[in-house]
């Protein structure tokens, strides 16, 4: 990966939404090597997808809270019927598996604490393996979702 490669990251990274001519463009390229190289980079799995970037609070999920789950054991199995099952819960955003405690940090997002409490009966406690579950509210998103520096 070059240079090109890196301000063609960036830029797609600000805005997937460029045309490639506009994207050659600004990375000094005409538009069938910029095509290759953005093709290239999709298909050795640099870039993985494309997606919109939705306001939470204007699709009746600005209720977001940070999940922390910690698990009965680490044996594989348990491991695997929680990952499993975390992964069908839809109002889980953002999972991620963490060294130490606790075992998993949980994004969730959800219409409002009532909501949650909901959440929490129903779908998180219920999880296999779970041990302890402790929440904290975020006020504020300060940087969501940000950019990779390239």
């Amino acid at each position: 990966m070059d240079a090109t490669d890196r301000a063609i990251l960036r830029l797609l990274q600000e805005d997937g939404r460029l045309s490639n001519i506009e994207l050659a463009e600004r990375v000094r390229l005409t538009p069938s090597p910029c095509l290759r190289r953005v093709r290239n980079l999709e298909e050795t799995g640099v870039i993985t997808g494309y997606r919109a970037v939705v306001d939470a609070g204007a699709v009746g999920r600005g209720f977001q809270v940070l999940a922390f789950v910690e698990l009965e054991g680490q044996d594989a199995e348990t491991v695997t019927a929680f990952e499993s099952a975390v992964m069908q819960v839809e109002d889980v955003i953002e999972c991620l598996r963490m060294f130490g405690r606790p075992d998993y940090v949980l994004r969730v997002a959800v219409t409002d604490m009532e909501a949650y409490s909901r959440l929490c009966l129903e779908k998180l406690g219920r999880l296999p393996g779970l041990d302890k579950l402790t929440s904290q509210i975020a006020m504020k998103a300060l940087k969501p979702g940000g950019s990779l520096p390239l």
